[in-house]
């Protein structure tokens, strides 16, 4: 490639890197109280509550009031006439790349990974794109809030990317990456190793090379958490701050508030041996993939340990798995009493297909509610935002949706969303894309006029 090619190839990308932004302002501050009258209100922490009155103020729920039962305000509210439309708490979309990549193809707007094997001090919300043109499409299905988590690959010839950072939980509006955090923090993400080597064609080392490149990684997290814990022993008397073990801190057990480790772990044996090393080193354990994590119920219970799905729209790994494995995992975790939630597992961009995702489990014998819970208060409690998302209780966050039916149901319609009292515009790019090509059938005769 000559110069002057390489010069152009970069005019283009930067270009296009330059289209991928979203160009909607972010929803102002709430000012004036809001009362919603004559809906359905979903609670999902309690009962289903029919022709219901809502209010939120300052971004929070101040009310919500029976069927013939008045609300007072000090000020004038701005009244939704909700009849016959549902209120349900914001979707939460628990494990996501959102604002992380833009355009895979765009090593610039490729942010979903740290280099080197450990960098426990980084957390996701620092790089993600407050102006992704992703974040509007998949808000306007309904998800306004989503759990972004750090990814890296374990490369062939030694560990690498085995704690890419923290895990970030985020608003889906917002000026800049401040205004979306809701929690910069969450928990460290963990790539645990497979415990034993893999044989596929793609292969290219032999199981003894595997095998050391195991052990290695294995040896590294065990010889970091060992460091952390003996780092956080001596911290009141430390001379010098180390920041990769100031970012462990919070995970360890004798943390005030122990946060979460996110281990990456799908097959049988890698849960197994996750979760063992999380038991040598007193973390709490959330297991992100968990496509075997059916058949670990009695060890993910011993340790009390979570399970984020990543798994719907994946086939079974084994010949003679049945069909819909995957889909029918909720339901034995559901059956266990295991707190649960699920990702689709999908390109970022189809992250606004959550709600399917959970739907095809509710097709496979999950219940309805039990869906609608994994994707509200159970995504809340495994991020560690349920005080103040992922039901609609008095006091916590006016994060909801209003909409004309299920929102696993593909038909439905998102009419109003809101984000801390703030109402949220649903336009996206494909809105716009479908508004611009109507108008051109408007002009051909094909549509008629507005």
């Amino acid at each position: 490639m000559n110069k002057l090619t390489r010069s152009l190839l970069a005019i283009v990308l930067a270009a296009g890197s330059s289209l991928a932004q979203d160009l909607r302002p972010s929803a102002a501050p709430q000012t004036t109280p809001v009362l919603i009258e004559h809906a359905t209100i979903h609670t999902i922490s309690g009962e289903v509550m029919e022709d219901a009155s809502l209010a939120f103020e300052g971004g929070r729920i101040s009310a919500i009031a029976p069927a013939g039962i008045s609300l007072a305000f000090a000020n004038p509210p701005e009244v939704i006439d909700a009849t016959g439309l549902h209120v349900y708490p914001g979707l939460i979309a628990p494990s996501t790349q959102l604002g992380l990549i833009e355009i895979s193809a765009v090593r610039a707007t490729d942010d979903q990974s740290e280099v080197g094997d450990m960098t426990p001090e980084v957390a996701a919300v620092t790089a993600v794109n407050p102006d992704s043109t992703i974040i509007p499409v998949t808000r306007a299905n309904g998800i306004l809030t989503a759990g972004v988590m750090p990814r890296a690959q374990l490369r062939l010839g030694g560990p690498s990317g085995l704690i890419p950072g923290h895990a970030s939980v985020i608003r889906l509006d917002g000026w800049t990456n401040d205004d979306l955090a809701v929690r910069s923090r969450a928990g460290l993400v963990i790539n645990y190793p497979m415990p034993r080597p893999v044989r596929a064609w793609w292969m290219s080392e032999d199981d003894s090379a595997q095998t050391r490149g195991i052990d290695a990684a294995v040896s590294m997290l065990d010889e970091f958490f060992n460091r952390a814990t003996t780092y956080a022993a001596q911290h009141d008397d430390a001379t010098t701050t180390d920041l990769r073990y100031e970012g462990a801190l919070a995970c360890l057990p004798d943390a005030e508030e122990q946060l979460p480790v996110f281990i990456q772990a799908n097959d049988y044996d890698q849960i197994v041996a996750a979760l063992g090393f999380a038991e040598r080193h007193g973390l709490r354990p959330v297991i992100v993939g968990g496509r075997d994590a059916h058949m670990c119920i009695d060890q993910l219970k011993a340790l009390d340990a979570s399970v984020i799905l990543i798994t719907p729209y994946r086939t079974p790994k084994r010949d003679d798995s049945p069909y819909d494995l995957n889909y029918a995992s909720s339901v034995a975790l559901e059956q266990a009493g295991i707190l649960w939630t699920l990702d689709t597992g999908d390109d970022t961009a189809h992250e606004r297909n959550l709600p399917y995702a959970a739907a095809i489990a509710v097709a496979h014998g999950l219940s309805p509610d039990a869906a609608l819970r994994a994707l509200t208060l159970s995504a809340a409690e495994i991020l560690g935002v349920a005080d103040d998302l992922g039901s609609i209780e008095s006091g916590k966050a006016a994060t909801l949706i209003i909409t004309d039916g299920h929102p696993l149901e593909v038909t439905t319609t998102i009419h109003h969303a809101f984000i801390d009292g703030r109402e949220i515009d649903l336009g996206s790019k494909q809105t716009d894309l479908r508004d611009k090509y109507e108008e051109k059938y408007r002009q051909l005769g094909d549509l008629p006029r507005k």
